[in-house]
């Protein structure tokens, strides 16, 4: 099986990828936008997508990826994040003049980066391809924030551990599909909608939800490209029973001016 990742081997994709499948083929993508559109041309049977961390928030374009590319949400996974500072062996981290990670990394660690004041950052496409350049150039002076596995599989040190400002470090990946596959034990989804500009408009949905036992676990508003300033929400709900949240869909007609399911699956717990 083919499953895309954003990053290469090594990155936090890539041992999501590992835990939830144990022989695959990685398709390794140097953008989000690269890794859908691998799943949605058919040239990866699944993709792993990170789509928000519990303290850098949601990444929001992604929503708008899956909804662009007409893929669908077919699971979800938990990742607690810990970040390493690496460097080429023998390096101290008192000679490290630059560092260099993706940029939710060096978001992570800002308590531990406002330490170091006189360290330039830089930013770049992922975090173990980071490490795997500086492994490659044999680069002194420069250390990448990357995984324990990253310094594993491309022989770097390990000079400071577990660097992110706080333990629970967890960020939420999607498992995307070209096939709308749908598992009968699902109890969690992922919806879109556009509602009328109308006070009350919200609580209109909301209201839906509520009366069916629906739990909103997360909502957020994405801006609509192209019209500024006007915004469509995206809601992760969880339900007991498929039928119900099938039931609650056919009723949001009346309360919305679009709505669209990106995926039901089932949940995956902490």
């Amino acid at each position: 099986m083919k499953v895309a990742i954003q990053g290469i081997k090594g990155s936090y994709h890539h041992q999501v990828a590992v835990a939830l499948y144990d022989e695959t083929e990685l398709v390794e993508c140097t953008s989000f936008n690269d890794l859908a559109s691998s799943v949605a041309a058919g040239s990866s049977d699944l993709g792993i997508m990170a789509i928000g961390n519990s303290i850098a928030g949601s990444i929001l374009p992604n929503y708008n990826l899956i909804k662009d590319q007409g893929l669908f949400i077919t699971g979800e996974y938990y990742l607690n994040i810990n970040h390493q500072l690496v460097a080429v062996q023998g390096q101290k981290l008192e000679e490290v003049k630059e560092i260099q990670s993706h940029p939710m990394a060096l978001l992570q660690c800002g308590i531990f980066l406002e330490n170091l004041p006189a360290i330039k950052l830089v930013e770049t496409d992922d975090t173990a391809a980071a490490a795997f350049r500086i492994a490659r150039d044999r680069k002194n002076g420069v250390a990448a924030i990357a995984s324990k596995i990253a310094a594993q599989e491309y022989n770097l040190e390990i000079i400071a551990s577990d660097i992110q400002d706080v333990t629970n470090n967890y960020t939420r990946f999607v498992v995307l599909s070209s096939k709308d596959d749908i598992n009968q034990e699902a109890d969690k989804a992922t919806l879109s909608f556009i509602t009328g500009h109308e006070p009350g408009s919200l609580m209109k949905v909301l209201d839906v939800f509520a009366k069916s036992k629906i739990n909103l676990s997360k909502i957020q508003s994405i801006p609509i490209v192209n019209q500024p300033f006007l915004f469509s929400f995206v809601a992760d709900v969880e339900f007991q029973e498929l039928g119900v949240f099938f039931t609650a869909t056919k009723k949001l007609a009346a309360v919305t001016q679009s709505h669209e399911i990106l995926g039901i699956y089932k949940s995956q717990a902490i």
